[in-house]
């Protein structure tokens, strides 16, 4: 270490940095000198600064990365569902259209709809564990219907 020359600090020691001792030695360097002290406490955190740069990453960079991984993949896992219920709603609504023209061109076609309205209604309008026990109970109609014909 030489000694250097400030007008406005007074000599103070010039410290060459490493990769282990930050940019903040010179300051601190300079500190002492204004203040014709050593800081001891100021010192061990750079000292600490040093050393908390210079770690390398742990195993959990690693596994926030795959973290990161699975969450775009799920994010984009439900990009996919979205686009295909925007399709499935476009589908309903161009078969709501055909429904809805059907039944103003013709009378009687608005009279079937309606007649069996309590029929086709409920499968329309129920949800996914409704049609599942709807389709449970078409599968034990047919099974009763076989065991009334064999007898």
């Amino acid at each position: 270490m030489g000694e250097r020359r400030d007008s406005n600090l007074g000599p103070y020691p010039i410290e060459r940095c490493t990769h282990n001792k930050p940019k903040l030695v010179p300051l601190k360097l300079r500190v002492e000198a204004l203040t014709n002290q050593e800081e001891v406490e100021l010192r061990s955190k750079i000292e600490a600064l040093g050393l908390e740069v210079t770690k390398v990453p742990s195993k959990s960079t690693k596994n926030l990365d795959e973290s990161q991984l699975n969450i775009s993949v799920h994010f984009n896992r439900q990009l996919e569902i979205a686009r295909e219920l925007d399709k499935l709603s476009a589908k309903l609504d161009d078969v709501d259209e055909m429904i809805s023209s059907a039944m103003n061109a013709d009378p009687q076609v608005q009279s079937l709809l309606s007649g069996t309205a309590d029929v086709w209604m409920p499968v329309i309008t129920a949800t996914a564990e409704e049609r599942r026990n709807f389709t449970a109970a078409l599968g034990d109609d047919a099974t009763e219907e076989k065991g009334k014909t064999s007898i």
